[in-house]
């Protein structure tokens, strides 16, 4: 009997990790039924949100949240998530396909979800949310901070989103060009970069912490927002550099793609506020 020859270790560890290929239905409940991992990672980004804010509403009472309040920010933020999340995919990145079949935008589980559509949702939201509260007109506090105290929830669900991409195999990098990386079969056998862990650890882990810390003790209106604007749109435009454009855009003026055209007004804005939140200019 021939013996085949083992791969030594340093081979091993030269070569590149083959993507799972995880069934994107965590549950299958019917033939055509089931619940979807994508689904699921909303659904823990909403429960994070919610333990979190109870949290900062307990030991950050400079925000003077209660619990109701809280609540309908939430209801009103996955609205403002899913709505706008799912708007925005198809004005940002879809447009022409779903003008051919406009019934695919109700597939929500089958991902196609665009977070700056998301953030625009949510912002949105956030206008109705302060109405029903009346926070700018009895308080006298400007919208921004109702921002703040939202700013830090958000990254988890952030983050619970991108691990969604990477369970579907959906939303993978562009080639390495060398032994480094993680092939996706449903796409070729070449090494790409796994860039949807790239953003859960960046967009998720780390932004997440930088908010959670910063907002440990009360800083100047707006000034929490701001860093989710800097620290969001800098690290999705970095991870742009290893994310594979869209087939149906590619990459746009100056070699960027749609996703670095959309974050750096984020980073331009961010900057603008953080320097005028410190100059107590919206308090």
């Amino acid at each position: 009997m021939r013996i085949l020859p083992q791969p030594q270790r340093h081979d091993m560890l030269n070569m590149p990790l083959i993507h799972p290929q995880f069934d994107p239905i965590a549950l299958h409940i019917t033939q055509n039924f089931g619940i979807h991992w994508y689904g699921l990672m909303y659904l823990l980004g909403f429960l994070a949100f919610f333990a979190l804010g109870r949290y900062q509403i307990k030991h950050k009472t400079w925000f003077g949240w209660t619990n109701e309040m809280l609540d309908d920010a939430l209801f009103y933020g996955a609205l403002g998530v899913i709505l706008g999340g799912r708007i925005g995919y198809v004005l940002f990145y879809q447009l022409s396909g779903f003008i051919q079949q406009p019934l695919d935008i109700l597939k929500v589980w089958q991902g196609g979800m665009s977070f700056h559509g998301g953030f625009l949702g949510v912002l949105i939201a956030m206008i109705f949310f302060n109405k029903k509260h009346g926070l700018i007109k009895t308080a006298g506090q400007p919208w921004l901070k109702i921002m703040d105290f939202v700013a830090p929830l958000v990254p988890i669900g952030l983050g619970a989103g991108r691990m969604g991409n990477f369970i579907n195999g959906e939303l993978w990098g562009r080639a390495t060009n060398s032994t480094y990386g993680m092939i996706f079969p449903q796409v070729d056998n070449i090494a790409r970069h796994p860039s949807q862990l790239y953003e859960f650890v960046l967009e998720g882990i780390v932004l997440f912490t930088l908010l959670w810390i910063y907002s440990r003790k009360q800083r100047p209106i707006g000034a929490i927002s701001a860093l989710f604007l800097i620290g969001y749109g800098s690290f999705r435009f970095l991870v742009e550099f290893t994310r594979q454009p869209d087939s149906q855009l590619g990459l746009l003026q100056l070699g960027l793609s749609m996703g670095q055209w959309l974050s750096l007004p984020m980073v331009v804005l961010g900057i603008w506020m953080w320097a005028k939140a410190n100059q107590h200019k919206f308090g």
